[in-house]
């Protein structure tokens, strides 16, 4: 599992998480919803140890990370624990296979039939071969994620990974995510979607203002408790 305790990060001084708590189990989904400026990727980015957090303390199954820390460097969480961010950073003058294949260094034959059984899942064969400029937003954003999953994470954190796709290729990204926890990873999701989120999830979070304000199974997206968490999901139902 996955936990984060009491974890706090202040950036230029203001507070943008404020003792969050959490866990991320394997085998399922949990979703982060919450307001632009809310702390939502700056909480992948501590959990991830691509940034440290001012205080608290992250476990990942049996490593455990304390901070504040002085000079000591950890040992990053990578690739276990792999990000897959809204930009995608995906290499214009590579292919899509290439992309894929790149942060693995030496292809071994294992890797090859790892990345086939992936292209199959993901319905990729017809365009993995292809520059990105000569794909869609949709099959990059696929690409991003097998690109993760070839690293054989055991919690994947996605940041917006269906921002600016159409309702086809989000309910595509809907059925790929259902296959990788079925595959026993945990998923840690942020996504602006509301009704994505009620399909794909076992558990949601609400972040504003840095702090978790609601947390429970995907029945809090229907009947939240919180007066902020009503508020939000009704703007949120009023302009979609």
């Amino acid at each position: 599992m996955l936990i984060a305790e009491n974890i706090s990060r202040k950036i230029d001084g203001q507070d943008i998480l404020k003792n969050i708590s959490l866990s991320v189990e394997k085998g399922k989904i949990t979703t982060i919803i919450g307001p632009s400026g809310a702390g939502k990727t700056t909480l992948l980015r501590t959990l991830s140890l691509l940034d440290y957090p001012d205080s608290g303390k992250i476990t990942w199954d049996d490593k455990n990370y304390r901070f504040p820390v002085s000079d000591k460097k950890f040992h990053p969480a990578w690739p276990k624990v792999t990000v897959v961010f809204q930009q995608l950073f995906i290499w214009p003058h590579l292919t899509l296979r290439q992309n894929i294949l790149l942060p693995l260094g030496n292809i071994t034959a294992e890797h090859t039939a790892h990345l086939k059984e992936l292209v199959d899942i993901f319905d990729m064969g017809a365009f993995i071969d292809r520059y990105p400029n000569e794909t869609s937003l949709g099959q990059r954003q696929r690409a991003a994620i097998v690109r993760a999953l070839m690293l054989n994470p055991e919690y994947l954190l996605l940041d917006e990974i269906t921002s600016s796709l159409d309702v086809e290729q989000i309910n595509s990204i809907l059925s790929h995510l259902k296959v990788v926890k079925e595959r026993g990873v945990g998923i840690l999701m942020v996504t602006h979607l509301v009704n994505f989120a009620q399909q794909v999830s076992d558990n949601v979070i609400f972040i504003d203002g840095g702090e978790i304000i609601e947390f429970g199974g995907v029945e809090i997206l229907k009947s939240p408790k919180h007066e902020r968490v009503q508020k939000f999901l009704s703007v949120i139902k009023a302009v979609s």
